[in-house]
């Protein structure tokens, strides 16, 4: 059965997902870069960005974890980029380069109609300006039986935990103080959604929670 999964999504320890002001310099908002050193010294990262090396510790199980089984991606807008608003053109075409980590159909939640954009390594993104439902009816119907994950970001999330469509979610809560950002839980009741936390692993650099619908 097709899950909707948040796999390996950081929080700082005050709940921020992301920093303020995002921009070109500063993708993740001002700080967020910090929240994710759990993550980029593992081998599973290190293959990602063409490095050799990494750590194999349970950090680096998680991250590998985040993509067993995951046939497309929904992302929000702000996960895409930094434009605001109509796209003035067609050449922005994501943070990562002429090869994405998605490798699979990735749904951008949007306002403004886009053409498809075909990418590297299997990478296709695909605009949805009809909201959270139909991004995920489409992305049901790409995964071919796999799971959908969303990527981010907080509101995206949100959206999707408010209607209770979310089956599990791994958070990783970093050991940074961002002050503000966006907060993941601010104004969610997660018991009355129906949710209740189900595994629970401490790193150096995170503790790794499993939160399941139930």
């Amino acid at each position: 059965m097709c899950k909707l999964r948040v796999n390996a999504f950081t929080l700082s320890l005050d709940g921020f997902g992301a920093g303020p002001d995002q921009d070109l310099q500063n993708p993740l908002g001002v700080g967020g870069e910090y929240l994710h050193k759990w993550m980029t010294g593992t081998r599973t990262f290190h293959e990602m960005v063409g490095k050799d090396g990494g750590s194999t510790d349970v950090d680096d199980r998680f991250t590998v974890r985040s993509f067993d089984n995951v046939g497309a991606w929904i992302l929000g807008r702000n996960m895409f980029g930094p434009i605001r608003g109509e796209w003035p053109d067609e050449s922005w075409k994501g943070w990562w380069g002429d090869n994405p980590p998605y490798h699979v159909p990735t749904f951008v939640l949007t306002h403004y109609k886009r053409d498809p954009i075909v990418m590297e390594g299997g990478t296709v993104f695909h605009f949805v300006a009809g909201g959270i439902h139909a991004a995920l009816e489409q992305a049901k119907a790409a995964a071919g039986g796999k799971d959908v994950r969303v990527g981010g970001g907080v509101s995206t999330i949100r959206q999707y935990l408010q209607e209770k469509l979310i089956d599990e979610l791994h958070l990783a809560v970093s050991p940074v103080l961002l002050g503000r950002g966006e907060s993941l839980f601010a104004g969610l009741d997660m018991l009355k959604l129906g949710y209740q936390c189900t595994e629970q692993v401490a790193t150096a650099l995170a503790t790794h929670v499993t939160i399941k619908r139930v």
